[in-house]
């Protein structure tokens, strides 16, 4: 999806999803008979624990264009690490001219994300997190940017596996 190796891929089946449209784009093609519409929808769905997907529709419909999302979405699931309802540690990405930094925050914060980045994090199951978007501000990068975020981060039994450490070591130095 976005050419990263570490991506722990989900099938669909058996997951209660639930979708969030991110945003409806009207697109027109101006041809010798007038005006043709068409609309573009990108989508992002989740289980609220951690498993997300976007996808994006374009039809002549809107809610064509929101259905062919939600489909290319389910085909698009991946899992990413949310532990007490946020993530292990902080991470950024760039994606386009979208840059997106999320750090993790404690139990009662809430989701200070806005747009597009809550979208995903809603999907995602985090409830308490920092986010700041700098740059674009175009839905499709912004997702994008949000989902190469997330799947940069690293669990933290497999950096406890890595130095060798014990998990509570990891958290508690």
């Amino acid at each position: 999806m976005l050419g990263l190796d570490n991506i722990e891929r989900v099938k669909p089946g058996g997951l209660e999803l639930k979708d969030r449209l991110v945003a409806v784009n009207r697109v027109t093609k101006v041809t010798k008979g007038g005006r043709a519409f068409g609309f573009s929808a990108i989508v992002v769905v989740g289980d609220e624990a951690g498993t997300i997907g976007f996808g994006l529709g374009k039809s002549k419909e809107v809610a064509s264009a929101i259905a062919k999302a939600v489909e290319d979405a389910k085909k698009n699931l991946v899992k990413v690490p949310v532990m007490n309802h946020t993530i292990p540690h902080q991470t950024s990405a760039r994606y386009g001219g979208a840059d997106i930094f999320l750090r993790p925050a404690s139990h009662g914060t809430g989701l200070i994300a806005g747009g597009a980045v809550r979208a995903v994090l809603e999907s995602a199951g985090v409830h308490d997190i920092l986010s700041k978007s700098k740059g674009s501000s175009n839905p499709h990068n912004v997702v994008k940017a949000t989902f190469k975020a997330l799947l940069d981060i690293r669990r933290p039994e497999e950096i406890a596996r890595m130095r060798g450490v014990s998990l509570t070591k990891v958290f508690n130095g």
